[in-house]
């Protein structure tokens, strides 16, 4: 298949947490046949759902990569496939042949214990494979997971395993299903036709949406964070522990593009006093002086690259790719402050988990609704909330041993926490007690802000 036999990501992997199935921390997730069928039933539909999302790209959309954060899509699609391969099959499924051993060279993406892998920031070089030949591999190990699955049965306690690999193994997916899309736009961004990986979708005005954010009120205290016993979750998200929570307050909504125009407007991009030193140093280093994608080919009117081609801003719309350092100086700028994720664990674990994500098929974050005026909107959806909360584990958080112990704990140093989900998130994939966590300069992802306020 491949010319040579030596022939992918710490930060693409990071919006996912720990692939391991811990049994204090993952209960028993396959107990009955139903629920053995509904695994079956998921795992495809997932592997369905990354196929259809290439499919309006073409071979040479698929193979390059627009900068060392992103991953080509040929990439996404193989290293998800190599998962399981690497995880499940090669341990789980009697007599299961790799589709080319050599792939784990090409696909593994940071897991030292799974041996040498091809360098992250040359991903965009990889030909060869042909995305036929990824198709090809899909293909291959849909199969085997077929015959896997046909093999688990209510009582096996290698079923059981199994199962917790493939719940796994679903939501790793999911987590790329994202990545995919957001490499793509940064893809499509850097290309000067400017072009749309879909048409544009419908949306629905709605007349309160211009309305100024109100203020939701939480009393603090001793309240229990992170989620442990309760069905699926990452290892990061647990143990559950006291954590002390002082008054504090919410705004009803994210923060818009309008406002960030305001921002823009009085020249807080050349304002040094609200920035944070480092936030400073990178915007002077990048030349930021908007957030990503937004391109101004005229002295008054703004537009944005989006998955839809180039648009003109949407004020009221939320304000996206921006940075946490960006975000940071912005809520400084409102004399206001980002949310801890602990507080903002309080404020959405009532809520439903539900939201502008991937299946609304519009991909593009969109302004809160009339009725959010007078609550907590958009929690779930739209885009990513960067929160004032280091990545850091919990009191009593152990990294599994083995190579999936490596996927989550050796990164907790440097980044910071955001919460919630965006328009690009599988659905059912949020959560309130979800971490998603990325160094404070990084804006290629759905990434926006909701404002916080002490409570004296």
């Amino acid at each position: 298949m491949l010319s040579s036999a030596n022939t992918a990501n710490a930060q693409s992997d990071s919006t996912a947490s720990q692939l391991t199935p811990s049994p204090e921390t993952n209960p028993a997730i396959a107990q009955t046949e139903a629920e053995l069928q509904s695994l079956s039933e998921r795992l495809m539909e997932s592997r369905k759902l990354s196929t259809s999302l290439a499919a309006p790209l073409s071979d040479e959309d698929q193979t390059v990569q627009a900068m060392d954060d992103a991953s080509p899509t040929k990439w996404h699609l193989a290293h998800t496939t190599w998962f399981y391969e690497a995880f499940v099959l090669r341990e789980h499924l009697a007599g299961y042949e790799s589709f080319d051993a050599r792939l784990d060279y090409c696909f593994n993406s940071y897991y030292e214990l799974k041996g040498e892998r091809h360098p992250r920031a040359r991903r965009g070089l990889l030909t060869r494979p042909s995305a036929t030949e990824v198709r090809n591999y899909r293909r291959h190990v849909d199969a085997a997971l077929r015959e896997l699955v046909a093999t688990l049965d209510e009582e096996s306690q290698r079923s059981d395993t199994v199962a917790h690999l493939l719940e796994l193994g679903i939501n790793h997916e999911q987590q790329h299903q994202e990545l995919l899309l957001t490499d793509i736009l940064a893809l499509f961004a850097r290309n000067p036709l400017f072009p749309a990986y879909q048409q544009p979708a419908a949306t629905t005005p709605d007349a309160g949406k211009t309305k100024k954010p109100t203020w939701t009120a939480f009393p603090g205290g001793i309240t229990q964070i992170g989620r442990e016993g309760e069905g699926f979750h990452y290892d990061n998200e647990a143990p559950r522990h006291d954590a002390l929570v002082p008054p504090f307050k919410l705004a009803n909504r994210l923060v818009t593009n309008g406002e960030w125009q305001a921002f823009i407007d009085d020249d807080a991009y050349q304002t040094a006093t609200l920035w944070l030193s480092d936030g400073w140093a990178e915007i002077q280093a990048q030349g930021w002086t908007a957030p990503g994608y937004w391109q101004r080919f005229d002295r008054n009117t703004w537009q944005q690259m989006t998955l839809a081609g180039l648009i003109d801003i949407d004020p009221a719309a939320p304000v996206s790719h921006i940075s946490f350092y960006e975000a940071e100086a912005f809520a400084r700028w409102a004399n206001a402050r980002l949310p801890t994720e602990f507080e903002w664990e309080v404020a959405s674990r009532d809520g439903s988990c539900t939201g502008n994500t991937m299946g609304s098929g519009i991909l593009r974050p969109q302004p809160a609704t009339g009725e959010a005026n007078t609550q907590l909107s958009q929690l779930y959806g739209d885009v990513w909330e960067w929160t004032a909360s280091a990545y850091l584990p919990y009191p009593g958080y152990r990294p599994p041993e083995g190579a999936v112990g490596e996927y989550n704990g050796k990164f907790m140093s440097n980044q910071y926490v955001l919460r919630g989900a965006s328009c690009l998130t599988a659905d059912g994939h949020s959560r309130a007690t979800y971490r998603n966590f990325f160094y404070p300069d990084k804006r290629w992802q759905m990434t926006g802000l909701r404002l916080a306020k002490d409570v004296s």
